[in-house]
């Protein structure tokens, strides 16, 4: 009954945080729409450990809450910032943990309606995006007008691809729409998103069927090829920010991603090995609540990262790691390495390839994303590590019900 209840209101939760926290998130301009979300998501979360008698709190979650207090503790021991914008990082770094987490522990499953209703608003959405990207090459600022930043059109393409491929079977015609969906995102001109395009069409099209996932000569020289490629795609900003910045000392002062970057290096080195505490580098709060940090490093007049105009400040997610300092980059690599590991040890049993191809596509989406943007704590990366919790709760769910066959049938 209370599973019944979690599956209902949570297929509410998705298709309300796909239409306005993703897809009319700016139209709307109401900024909050995945604070609201996630607030939902912690409730009915809360709702349904209270209402199990096991309590069911994933024992990765609890750990992850104990890392996040301790860093919150630390960085009000250290004065990072002020109290308000330390919770306020708090708050943002946690969020797409607790979207993960709270949905891969609610272990929501979808009924065959429901998954078509899904399936229907996710072609529907695309075909909306497909005709906004459209008008823009012709009139041009349409794109911004109705989406705010081609990163947000971009970001909502993959989430539209997502959803319908999660909620469709593994076909391939289901998987020629996905493709064609995944590519209307070509529209955005952002040379992440050609990167990301070049690895699900490699991935869709040969790493579909189970022998191909084994380690051979083949698969690694075809992989190989498929990352050269990727790496092509999007050389222009690779070389921008790792190579000819790196280069040329004149950089430093026109690129703020860059800066970024370079003082982040600093600061791991400064504050070993716990970092420089919330709110303090590269992230919103430390915009909003100007970090002393940037003062210290010289590099408050950058454009792009000063006082009075800091919207590149919160430009890329790598640079804010770190806050965190090298402990925190283990716990973050710790964290990915724990999703691949518990998808691929459900894949090993329920064979189910898709949902597992679907964790393998998202955890590469963040890597390339986080490079040169922040979507991972922002309202897209909210939805999309929502989505991931939902894959991986299809995973466990195949699991335990092919567990409970294989024990029917033993004891008959």
């Amino acid at each position: 009954m209370i599973q019944e209840f979690i599956n209902k209101h949570f297929f509410y939760l998705l298709i309300f945080t796909l239409t306005f926290g993703i897809l009319l998130y700016d139209l709307i301009g109401f900024d909050y729409t995945d604070e609201f979300c996630a607030l939902f998501l912690f409730i009915l979360f809360g709702f349904y450990v209270l209402r199990n008698p096991e309590w069911p709190i994933n024992k990765a979650f609890g750990i992850t809450i104990l890392i996040f207090i301790f860093y919150f503790i630390y960085s009000i021991c250290i004065n990072s910032n002020t109290k308000a914008a330390i919770i306020s990082d708090f708050l943002i770094q946690i969020k797409p943990y607790l979207a993960f987490f709270c949905v891969y522990s609610l272990t929501p499953i979808f009924s065959t309606n429901q998954k078509n209703i899904l399936r229907i608003c996710s072609g529907g959405f695309a075909l909306f995006l497909l005709i906004i990207g459209g008008l823009n090459l012709i009139f041009g600022d349409v794109l911004r007008a109705v989406m705010g930043h081609e990163a947000y059109f971009a970001a909502a393409i993959v989430s539209c691809a997502l959803c319908f491929l999660f909620a469709s079977d593994f076909n391939n015609k289901n998987k020629i729409l996905y493709i064609i969906i995944l590519a209307i995102g070509l529209l955005s001109t952002r040379s992440k998103f050609y990167g990301f395009f070049i690895l699900n069409l490699a991935a869709i099209c040969y790493f579909t069927q189970i022998e191909k996932f084994r380690i051979s000569i083949k698969s690694m020289f075809f992989l190989t090829i498929v990352i050269g490629v990727i790496i092509i795609a999007a050389w222009q900003k690779i070389n921008l920010y790792f190579i000819q910045g790196l280069s040329i000392d004149g950089e430093k002062d026109l690129i703020a991603r860059f800066v970024l970057y370079a003082t982040s290096i600093e600061i791991f080195k400064d504050f070993f090995p716990f970092g420089s505490g919330f709110a303090s580098f590269a992230t919103f709060s430390s915009g909003e609540y100007y970090s002393d940090i940037y003062i210290k490093y010289g590099i408050e007049n950058i454009w792009g990262i000063s006082k009075q105009f800091h919207s590149y400040i919160a430009d890329t997610y790598y640079p804010s790691l770190a806050q965190f300092g090298i402990l925190g980059v283990c716990f973050y690599i710790l964290f990915w390495i724990y999703i691949i590991k518990k998808s691929y040890t459900f894949f090993k049993v329920s064979h189910n390839i898709k949902l597992f191809l679907l964790s393998l596509l998202i955890v590469c989406y963040f890597a390339i994303e986080s490079t040169t943007d922040s979507t991972y704590t922002t309202h897209r990366g909210f939805f999309v590590m929502m989505i991931l919790g939902l894959v991986l709760s299809n995973q466990k769910q195949e699991v335990i019900q092919k567990k409970c066959i294989k024990h029917e049938d033993s004891r008959n």
